[in-house]
Parts: structure tokens; C-alpha cells; sequence
């Protein structure tokens, strides 16, 4: 049975199933192809993640203008994501090494602790910055003292608390453990009882995951629907706000960003669900046994993905963001350099003797 909330060691190396006797098909195959091919897509989203999570801090600290409210989250989200990405490479090597850990106890623990942190964070800023842009929309009345960029600092350092708090147990019991079974020592979750188990994957699952997603649907449902009732309203008056326009295609960066989140996080969530009635004994037998490691095998993979395709997501949706980063590396690039990747209206913008204005109010 596999161990949630980290990648551990799969079950399929068993030949008997431990809640019955019914002998186990031999996966060792399988197991093999997961070896081969998940480090080396996770070595990738590392590069990719860590090159493009750079590029947009370096975007946000280098611009000259202030930051805006909404990329106070998206920086802290993109620190998160890079503390992520530097604890892949280990993980990648463990699995390569068919989930032997070859690097002491200490990096068992902390590389094991600052994944479930950027879990948490990620997934506590998508909730703040959803609910920055459901105050602009739907509730726009009375809540400039909420929406002010010290009350945006300060929730974000609640944020990074709350998610080491709950990344504490993680690095409490990971340790290096030898399975004579399996001739391993593989760094595990190694609770006091079984029951801790499942109370830390019900933790992990329900406010890590089923709470926040639930206000993060909740609240950009809200923006949306409120987002639609205004450009009717606007279209019947035939009338258009500059500052409204200019928030609305701030909005669409952030469900872009949250709706790729929810894509990337939700299989490995079922799964960890999944687990914990296997664990309970609701559902038992080789099929779920092996049907829960390859898939939270799977769905942690695809998870990964969610720390690199942030800044992909930047560059294509966020039009602003491109302006941004335009203004800041521009200085480091020849004068003859050829910019054809700008659109014009965004050359035009840059070199205006007026500042770009950034959307993200």
C-alpha cells in the first residue's frame, strides 16, 4: 500500500496482497518503464520550471513600478514553485534508484517538508488572489481596506506560516527506513500507529486540497458570473471602462492559472482519497492495491507539472505581464536586436514617453 503524501515504495514488488491472500500480478515490468521514464520527465519540468520561475521573479523584483496586489501573490507563488522545483532532482533519483533514498536522513526530511509546504502555499495564495479579484468585482463596495497591499503581505506571510506548521509532522516522522523485503532503505512516512497515517492523508486531503479548491470554484464562479452580468450591462449602455477592461484581462490571467492548479493537483488528490478507504479497508485486493500506486505514481507526476507551466502561462495569457518583462530585459538587449515576438500595440506601449500602465490593480 502506498504512503501518501510523497512519492514511497510501490507495493507491486509484493506477491501477496496483505488484506487477503490472492496472489499479486507480476508488474515488475511496468514498475520498470516507471522507473525509466517519470525521472526523466521530472529532470525536465526541474529545468523548464526553474529557468521560467527565475525569469518571472526576476521580472517583478527588476520592473521599475510598484508591484500591484495581485503580483504580490503571483511572486510568492512563483517562490514557492522554485522551492518545489530544487527538491525534484532528489525525488527523480530516488525513483530512478527504484525508490532507494541515497541521500541521508536530513534531505529525506527537509526536501520531503518544503514539498508539502509549496502544496499548501500554492494552494492558500490561489485562494487570497481569488479572493482579491472576487472583492474587485462582485463585492466592490467598502473593501479597499481589505484590498490594500499591506494586507496582501501580511497574508502572505500567514500563508508560509500555515504552510510550515502543517509541513511540520512531514519532516517530524520522515526518515530513512530498511525494508529487508524489498532490500531498500527508502525515506518513508514512519507514524507511531497506523492511524496517524490516515489522519495526516485526511489533513492533506481536506484542507489540503477539498477546502481551498472548494472556495477557489466558489469564488471565481462568483467573478465570472459577475464579470458576464457587467459586460451585458456595459453592452447595453454601450459604454466601456479602460480600468475595468484592464481588470477583466487581469482575471483571466488568474483563472488560467488556477484552473491549470486545479488540473494538475485534482488526480493526485483522488487518488490520495482513494488510499485512505484503502487503508479504512472499504475497498481492498491487488486491484486497488496496484491500481493506487500506479496511479498516485501518475498523478504526482502530473502535479509536478504545475510548477513550470506557471510562467508559460504569463507569457501567453498575461498581456501585461509581457509588457512588464519587456520593459525590464529590453535593457539588457542590444539596441539592434530584433523584437518581432512583441506585437506592435505592445511595442508602441513600451516606447511611449508615458509608462506602461500594468492591469493588475
Amino acid at each position: 500500500m502506498t504512503e501518501t503524501p510523497l512519492l514511497n515504495v510501490p507495493s507491486s514488488n509484493l506477491s501477496e496482497n496483505m488484506n487477503n491472500s490472492a496472489i499479486c500480478l507480476d508488474l515488475n515490468d511496468w514498475w520498470e518503464i516507471v522507473y525509466y521514464i517519470v525521472p526523466k520527465y521530472i529532470d525536465a519540468i526541474c529545468v523548464i520550471g526553474m529557468l521560467g520561475n527565475v525569469f518571472v521573479l526576476f521580472t517583478y523584483s527588476l520592473h521599475k513600478g510598484p508591484l500591484k496586489i495581485a503580483e504580490i501573490y503571483l511572486m510568492n507563488l512563483a517562490v514557492a514553485d522554485l522551492i518545489f522545483l530544487m527538491c525534484l532532482p532528489f525525488w527523480a533519483e530516488n525513483i530512478r534508484n527504484e525508490f532507494n533514498w541515497p541521500f541521508g536522513n536530513f534531505l529525506c526530511r527537509s526536501t520531503s517538508a518544503s514539498i508539502i509546504l509549496n502544496m499548501y502555499t500554492s494552494i492558500y495564495l490561489l485562494v487570497a488572489v481569488s479572493t482579491d479579484r472576487y472583492f474587485t468585482f462582485v463585492h466592490t463596495l467598502n473593501h479597499r481596506a481589505i484590498r490594500s497591499k499591506t494586507m496582501a503581505k501580511r497574508i502572505c506571510l500567514l500563508t508560509w506560516f500555515f504552510g510550515i506548521l502543517l509541513s511540520i509532522p512531514t519532516f517530524m516522522f520522515r526518515t530513512v527506513k530498511h525494508f529487508p523485503l524489498w532490500n531498500i532503505s527508502a525515506c518513508t512516512l514512519d507514524f507511531p500507529t497506523p492511524l496517524w497515517i490516515t489522519a495526516e492523508s485526511l489533513v492533506f486531503n481536506i484542507v489540503g486540497f477539498a477546502l481551498p479548491s472548494t472556495a477557489i470554484i466558489f469564488l471565481n464562479f462568483s467573478t465570472i458570473c459577475s464579470l458576464q452580468k457587467n459586460a451585458r450591462e456595459k453592452i447595453a449602455l454601450r459604454t466601456k471602462s479602460c480600468k475595468e477592461h484592464k481588470g477583466t484581462k487581469a482575471t483571466r490571467l488568474i483563472f488560467a492559472v488556477v484552473l491549470m492548479f486545479l488540473l494538475c493537483w485534482t488526480p493526485y488528490h483522488f487518488f490520495v482519497f482513494l488510499d485512505i478507504l484503502y487503508q479504512m479497508e472499504v475497498i481492498r485486493g491487488c486491484f486497488w492495491g496496484e491500481l493506487l500506486n500506479f496511479g498516485e505514481q501518475f498523478g504526482y507526476t502530473l502535479a509536478t507539472t504545475n510548477s513550470c507551466i506557471n510562467p508559460v502561462i504569463y507569457v501567453f495569457v498575461g498581456k501585461y505581464f509581457r509588457q512588464k518583462a519587456l520593459e525590464v530585459f529590453s535593457q539588457f538587449i542590444p539596441c539592434g536586436f530584433p523584437l518581432s515576438w512583441v506585437s506592435f500595440r505592445e511595442k508602441s506601449s513600451y516606447f511611449n514617453m508615458l509608462p506602461v500602465r500594468s492591469n493588475l490593480t
